[in-house]
């Protein structure tokens, strides 16, 4: 057993060790029939002793039972154990997800994820479940049976061990051809799995581009890789299997034989041979077990080694050593020289400004100019590569992780909705919000007309990811989500960009005063959303290329004067001055 199966059964060692006890119990039991039918064989028949007939009849019926209430018993003890650290296994495997940042989530995909939750999990699970206690019970009986056998005539097991050599050999062969395979079979599992997610998840996108017969064709291709990839393992497993199969089923010909031979020399007797051929199943089980039980072995450590890497990978952001636990924020931000390079791709370069308590800033610029980035950084979703950003005049770095996001609402502009109601989503920052607090958010976003309307109002549930909801609705509800949590520090990014302008104008309003005392980000294309902004950061290719008030940014007659002349007059196609930044 490896750290990983130590370390979740140790909480559950009592019952673990005492199941193995049992089990030791059981395996000692199943040597009494093979041992009785020889006496019984010599002292019955042979002797004409058939007065202990009674005895050995009652004796045999009471190991039968306590044989099969005992095999009950500690299969159910395993079974418990194995629940309970698939139980804990499980938790801490979603607690550390949890506690890993973004670029993790960049690098692995959700279907890999999910199979390691779910597929190698179980994987473990059968380990401690059964193949344990196969192992050790296979092992005892081995053990016992030819503990017998050398005690009742050692020449004898002699011959029979050495026959269990060339099934011993094939069986370390198996072993060491099949642990890729498990590993590749994996693999694939995990991109079959991808697939099937992602096609899930993204259905209304495929309907709506017609592309059914291409996905189903996309899975089709992986789902063949998967069966290829099993063939391959079956026929590792037919190469050595059979192989293991005819030796260990040998041994009852080479019983037969060579018991008849001894009987003959007058070497054992009648009964001793009738216990031997007994006894070969000690022997055969064992050895027939032995290649299903190294698969399931080599599945485990497959699995067991996906399951490990999340158990122990560590995030990359963590709490300062020194972390300061917020509990106000007057929302004083100030960014010093902060570059952030993704991989080998720069996105933001030497970004300098700073936020006075309680002023909103506008950030608008070019699609992949670094915008949502930006508010990322502020969010610690991501460190900066460089500089450092201060709240308070002290490093976010310093700050504990959980009290930072705390101190911040956030409307993202990939926006995520749970399948809850839309009182729980909104209320998803603050649980013990009333009712009250959450119309009041939804309000102030706009959103509580439209949820009126609804059948349930806000106890409505919501579909997955928000399906049932128009893109305006979800936002109005993310932004009540955002405000339900009174933050120091509202960071909103593209929030309205799927409302009305009556509704976004609306809305406006309602943050002029709800934001007079915090500090706001809005990231916005549309100038409607940042032009009453304190001031305005104008993002490019990752620079700030401009910054200062509305009024300020149209007399430089620069991009933003450009965006502005584009949406609200005087657009002209061919002018060099638009062209030249959008």
């Amino acid at each position: 057993m490896n750290n990983l199966t130590l370390k979740y059964i140790k909480p559950y060692r009592k019952m673990f060790v005492s199941a193995l006890l049992i089990a030791t119990l059981c395996s000692g039991l199943n040597m009494v029939m093979p041992s009785l039918s020889g006496t019984i064989i010599d002292r019955v028949f042979m002797k004409g002793q058939k007065n202990l007939m009674f005895s050995y009849i009652l004796i045999i019926v009471s190991v039968t039972f306590g044989r099969s209430m005992l095999r009950y018993l500690y299969v159910l003890m395993f079974e418990s154990v194995s629940q309970r650290a698939l139980y804990n296994i499980r938790t801490d495997m979603y607690r550390n997800l949890h506690t890993l940042d973004s670029e993790y989530y960049d690098k692995n995909r959700t279907g890999d994820i999910m199979a390691r939750m779910t597929g190698d999990v179980d994987a473990i699970r059968h380990f401690f479940a059964w193949v344990i206690y196969q192992v050790y019970d296979n092992s005892l009986t081995f053990i016992f049976g030819l503990s017998i056998m050398f005690y009742l005539n050692y020449r004898f097991a002699f011959i029979i061990l050495l026959f269990t050599i060339p099934t011993a050999y094939f069986a370390r062969k198996l072993s060491t051809a099949v642990k890729p395979t498990f590993k590749n079979i994996r693999l694939q599992f995990s991109k079959l799995n991808t697939v099937a997610q992602e096609n899930i998840s993204g259905n209304r996108v495929v309907k709506a581009f017609a592309k059914e017969d291409y996905e189903i064709e996309k899975l089709q291709a992986q789902n063949l890789e998967f069966k290829a990839t099993n063939i391959e393992g079956s026929k590792v497993w037919g190469k050595y299997l059979p192989l293991i199969e005819f030796f260990s089923s040998s041994l009852s010909i080479v019983t037969l034989l060579l018991g008849g031979y001894f009987v003959i020399k007058d070497m054992i007797s009648i009964g001793e041979l009738v216990t031997f051929n007994s006894l070969i199943f000690t022997i055969n089980n064992p050895l027939r077990m032995s290649g299903w039980l190294i698969n399931d072995i080599q599945r485990y450590a497959a699995s067991a080694d996906k399951v490990k890497e999340i158990l122990t990978v560590e995030p990359l952001i963590k709490s300062g050593d020194k972390a300061s636990e917020i509990n106000t924020v007057n929302g004083d931000i100030e960014f010093k020289n902060v570059s952030f390079n993704f991989d080998e791709e720069t996105v933001l370069k030497n970004i300098n400004f700073k936020v006075s308590p309680g002023e909103t800033i506008g950030i608008v610029g070019p699609t992949g100019s670094g915008k949502s980035t930006l508010v990322n950084l502020l969010y610690r979703f991501y460190d900066c590569s460089e500089g450092e950003i201060l709240i308070d005049g002290v490093n976010i770095k310093n700050y504990n992780l959980q009290a930072l996001r705390r101190s911040i609402g956030a409307a993202m502009q990939d926006i995520f909705l749970f399948s809850d109601t839309i009182e729980g989503n909104i209320a998803y920052g603050v649980p013990e919000a009333s009712l009250e607090e959450v119309e009041h958010a939804a309000r102030l976003s706009e959103a509580d007309e439209f949820i009126q309307t609804l059948q349930d109002g806000y106890n409505t549930i919501i579909g997955e990811r928000g399906v049932g909801l128009s893109g305006g609705q979800k936002q109005r509800i993310a932004l009540a989500r955002a405000l339900i949590k009174n933050p120091s520090i509202l960071v909103l990014d593209d929030t309205t960009s799927a409302v009305d302008m009556e509704t976004e104008h609306a809305i406006q309003l309602t943050l002029n005063k709800y934001s007079s005392n915090r500090t706001t980000f809005i990231i916005a294309h549309r100038i409607s959303s940042v032009k009453n902004a304190d001031k305005i950061l104008v993002l490019n290719d990752g620079q700030i290329i401009e910054a200062g008030r509305h009024s300020e940014l149209i007399e430089k007659k620069g991009y933003y004067h450009s965006v502005y002349m584009n949406q609200f007059g005087n657009f002209d196609p061919e002018s060099s001055e638009v062209m030249e930044y959008v």
